[in-house]
């Protein structure tokens, strides 16, 4: 088991590296994360949903990612709810005090009957917790910490992270906070994030295990790598532009904004340099602005309406800038977003940026499965891959789609890929709206649409022929578990 004595302690990362060094050494390896709150959702291949990070965590151990190793995962709406996905199903939207009342039972009940099919299954099992599992007030009700520790015996990784300061108080008060039974399972802490000198830090990790009788069993360095993010808190660390950047590509940062780990791939590209924009933001002349993913996409489109970021994508794109939609991005990008049930607030009828000619129904039924098409844009006959998370229902008529530039002058839009569900492309490839998650995992796609906006700023197009980012991700968990392996003992674990 890993916890960790904050969010963003470093769990996701310490449990991925943790699978991959696990798998390496020959043992056939599942993670786990009984309860997950994110709205950076993977499909697996069943059509369930998961958290993004146990899906690496799963590609990190070798393995499909199932719905076993993600049971419980709660998608926050902003509004005091949250959608709760059972099994990869969604079940229900409930506040948390409700939640609580009537899930708690169904929800432990579950975890326990996945962690009894994963132990069947896999040789080793690496549990990852949830913020921390010391928070007094919400211990009777914790599904994701030390309850699981105890119901599997596991010997457990306690993490902090020492780059935000007061990280021998946060492992002192967590383990003073934890009941006797739990504090007895925590073997090990590790300091992660560390920046310096191990010499100069020898005497506090001396003074914490004389003082806690746990050894400090890892100090990890703070490792200067893009990693897939949990949350979007990751957002406000990444790193600023590239030295050799060519291309400048904005990100809306909605307040909902969900998968933005489709995003990796472009910032892995050497010359384009990905920044992302709070809609008060001047939106300023990148060379391409993408709407992401959003749980609600209403709220969000009405946060972009009021803050005057929604006419400042409007005006780019009259200027022939190019725009990029994906799920409530696209949905944001047609006329307008019909929610006739109120299943994301207040029932309605909204305009959005009438970028493209489509109208969205949001509906009761959620669609989530994974898909593999051919592309007509921007280079035809590439195999791209990706899934699918909307409730929205995306209607047009490609033989009369058309959207108005200017008087007089009218561009039709077609289909992006041979299903025209899919999404589509205006006929200056300017406007671009897709519902398929991990679009830029797909090498050659990706390079070929990177290339359209090279060729608008006059620059010399670079190589199509490249791996898909499944094949960079490798590279880097491999090169992550090398990393951590060098500065974690889990002699005592294994």
């Amino acid at each position: 088991m890993v916890v960790g004595t904050t969010s963003h302690a470093g769990k996701s990362l310490i449990t991925t590296a943790i699978c991959r060094i696990l798998s390496r050494r020959g043992l056939r390896v599942s993670p786990f994360k009984g309860q997950n709150m994110a709205l950076n959702a993977y499909v697996t291949a069943s059509g369930g949903e998961i958290g993004y990070a146990q899906a690496v965590q799963a590609w990190a151990a070798g393995v499909a990612p199932s719905v076993e190793m993600n049971p419980i995962l709660l998608k926050p709406q902003g509004d005091m709810t949250s959608q709760i996905i059972l099994k990869g199903k969604a079940i229900g939207t409930v506040s948390a005090t409700d939640y609580y009342e009537q899930y708690f039972e169904l929800g432990w009940q579950t975890i326990k009957e996945c962690l009894q099919y994963l132990s069947t299954e896999f040789d080793a099992l690496v549990c990852e917790g949830a913020g921390s599992p010391a928070e007094i007030n919400l211990k009777h009700r914790d599904l994701a910490n030390m309850r699981v520790a105890k119901h599997l015996n596991a010997p457990t990784l306690l993490v902090v992270d020492i780059d935000r300061g007061g990280a021998f108080a946060h492992v002192v008060g967590t383990l003073e906070l934890l009941d006797p039974d739990e504090r007895a399972l925590i073997k090990g802490v590790v300091i992660n994030k560390f920046r310096g000198q191990r010499s100069i830090l020898e005497p506090g990790i001396k003074w914490l295990e004389e003082r806690t009788g746990i050894p400090v069993v890892g100090v990890i360095p703070y490792l200067d790598q893009v990693f897939p993010a949990e949350d979007s808190l990751d957002l406000l660390e990444r790193k600023p532009a590239k030295a050799n950047s060519e291309l400048n590509i904005a990100v809306i940062r909605l307040p909902r904004i969900a998968n933005f780990t489709d995003f990796d791939p472009l910032e892995s590209e050497p010359s384009v340099t990905v920044k992302y924009l709070h809609p008060k933001q001047d939106l300023g002349h990148p060379d391409a602005v993408i709407i992401p993913g959003t749980k609600t996409t209403i709220a969000d489109l009405n946060v972009l309406q009021k803050s005057g970021m929604a006419e400042a994508i409007q005006n780019y794109a009259a200027s022939g800038g190019t725009v990029l939609g994906i799920c409530g991005g696209f949905q944001m990008l047609g006329q307008t977003i019909a929610d006739p049930e109120g299943m994301e607030g207040q029932a309605g009828k909204y305009q959005a940026l009438n970028l493209l000619p489509v109208k969205t129904v949001i509906t009761g039924q959620k669609i989530a499965r994974q898909r593999q098409v051919t592309s007509n844009y921007p280079q035809a006959g590439l195999p791209v891959s990706g899934f699918e998370i909307h409730q929205g229902r995306t209607v047009s008529n490609i033989a009369s789609l058309s959207r108005v530039e200017n008087p007089g002058e009218q561009k039709s839009c077609q289909p992006l890929f041979d299903d025209a569900n899919l999404g589509l492309v205006d006929s200056c490839q300017s406007i671009w709206g897709t519902y398929l998650h991990g679009i830029f995992d797909n090498g050659p796609w990706r390079r070929a649409w990177v290339n359209r906006l090279r060729q608008q700023r006059g620059l010399k197009s670079l190589p199509t022929g490249v791996a898909n980012y499944r094949e960079q991700r490798e590279q880097i968990l491999d090169a992550l578990a090398t990393q951590i392996e060098e500065h974690l003992d889990l002699t005592s674990f294994i």
